[in-house]
């Protein structure tokens, strides 16, 4: 009971001295479904106790389906199943942002699709004050030139796509990387661990531990936690 009033009293700190928050994360057609629906529900929970404002951002504002095109996704005799998002802005309407998510998949092998991400990304960073990326969302920091000399991971199922940039500390055992205002998390589900670590660390513990309570969630806290480096030899 005591350590339930002591998170409650802290949100309402929270919520009484911080301004809103504006969070954007990039969709794109095949963006992989968990690395954006993952960290979303650690920070759509967090908003009921600290504002946000959310900015779901794509080329256009037509819907964004998660499933990739044929020439790009994984060999199958099946058509693939996915989902659609709606887009709230597009790349050139997307207001400036406290937060950047930028997701991994398939769809970024379109090398137009990379660098309208790209560009974007390296437009946005002089004011973010925290780029967050998963899976092989790294690779479009690490064109952008922002990622040079700093600390990274990604995807181990796709490394060798994902780390073709040589001037960058790809670390390939780790679950999620940070350095500076940069934080990279490995493939997929990782991004959840990498989220919790980074609400533990703006926010506080007690509120991320309470989040990943109420979503019945125990993630990894060891951020060189990964038995998924030497599974993949790409």
């Amino acid at each position: 009971m005591r350590n339930k009033i002591i998170c409650y009293l802290t949100y309402i700190k929270l919520s009484m001295t911080e301004t809103n928050t504006r969070l954007g994360i990039i969709i794109f057609p095949g963006f992989a479904l968990l690395d954006v629906a993952g960290p979303m529900q650690f920070f759509n929970q967090l908003s009921l106790i600290q504002p946000f404002e959310l900015s779901i951002i794509a080329k256009t504002l037509e819907p964004v389906t998660t499933v990739p095109s044929k020439s790009l996704g994984p060999p199958t005799q099946f058509q693939p199943i996915g989902e659609q998002w709606l887009p709230t802005h597009t790349f050139d309407t997307a207001p400036l942002l406290d937060i950047l998510l930028v997701p991994g998949g398939y769809g970024l092998r379109d090398q137009t699709i990379f660098d309208d991400i790209a560009l974007f990304i390296k437009k946005q960073y002089p004011n973010l004050k925290y780029l967050l990326s998963v899976c092989t969302g790294a690779t479009t920091i690490a064109a952008t030139g922002l990622l040079d000399g700093r600390r990274a991971t990604s995807n181990k199922f796709a490394w060798s796509f994902a780390t073709h940039h040589q001037n960058v500390n790809w670390i390939r055992e780790a679950r999620w990387v940070v350095d500076g205002n940069i934080w990279t998390s490995s493939g997929v589900a990782a991004g959840m661990d990498m989220t919790y670590a980074f609400i533990s660390t703006v926010y506080s513990s007690e509120i991320a531990k309470d989040i990943a309570n109420r979503m019945e969630y125990e993630p990894h806290t060891d951020p060189n936690w990964d038995p998924f480096s030497q599974m993949w030899k790409d």
